[in-house]
């Protein structure tokens, strides 16, 4: 929640989307690729759920980001981070990257822009939906069996990593590029629009880049922010991240 003072400020910033209050006189950014509009998302108010005065909570809409979800920022970052140290190359480096569907989705829509081969390697368990889209994007979608879980859908990644010599795996939970874009762009936009502060930042996690890159800086600038953690009792992210792939990240 932010402190009251900050309504006006919010919601002007909410009528900058393209999908509010639109107007011809409006200027938009011309944008050489669709991974140039990933990141710098609306701050919308819950006005229904929380809707008196003493508690403005509003939600950062990552949904805005082109393949409809935050990973889209650490697909990305991961990629550049690995392209500036020469560890990737278009045309020759081919990705691999074990996910749930979002992260995937992510990698697949910069992969197809920036000329990579990707194989995304899916648990039985997780959606249709999403290994279709991850297809029309282009990427290779392997799935393993929902009974043997992350292990077996880890285990193929590093199978594919030892048959094929120019596979690299992101591996969203072992690079640090996942914190850090959080850290340098969706806190900073946090700080940008809202100059007085806030109280809470409430989130889930999958990876945990999200909440460690935010929490990291917006620390910083509010040091009495309080941080909360929300995740299923049950959630798949426990059993991903107790499997740890053997490369090194600095």
């Amino acid at each position: 929640s932010s402190r009251s003072s900050l309504s006006r400020n919010i919601l002007s910033c909410t009528t900058c989307c393209p999908l509010a209050n639109f107007s011809l006189d409006q200027k938009m950014p011309r944008c050489e690729s669709v991974l140039d509009t990933i990141g710098n998302t609306p701050e919308v108010r819950l006005q229904h759920l929380f809707g008196d005065d003493e508690r403005k909570v509003y939600i950062k809409s990552e949904r805005f980001n082109p393949g409809g979800s935050i990973k889209d920022r650490i697909a990305l970052s991961m990629i550049e981070d690995a392209e500036q140290k020469g560890v990737i190359k278009p045309g020759i480096t081919e990705l691999v990257e074990p996910t749930s569907g979002n992260t995937g989705i992510g990698l697949a829509i910069a992969a197809a822009i920036k000329g990579y081969a990707l194989t995304v390697v899916v648990p039985e368990y997780y959606s249709e939906e999403r290994r279709r889209i991850m297809a029309a994007y282009g990427a290779r979608v392997e799935v393993t069996p929902a009974s043997q879980g992350a292990v077996a859908c880890l285990n193929r990644c590093m199978e594919i990593l030892k048959q094929r010599p120019n596979a690299w795996i992101p591996n969203q939970f072992e690079n640090y590029a996942n914190v850090k874009v959080h850290e340098e762009t969706t806190a900073q936009e946090i700080i940008r629009d809202f100059p007085e502060g806030i109280d809470y930042l409430i989130t889930g996690a999958g990876s945990g880049g999200h909440i460690t890159g935010c929490a990291k800086a917006l620390k910083k600038q509010w040091p009495n922010l309080k941080v909360l953690c929300v995740v299923a009792e049950k959630s798949r992210a426990y059993e991903a991240s107790e499997i740890k792939l053997p490369i090194q990240f600095e």
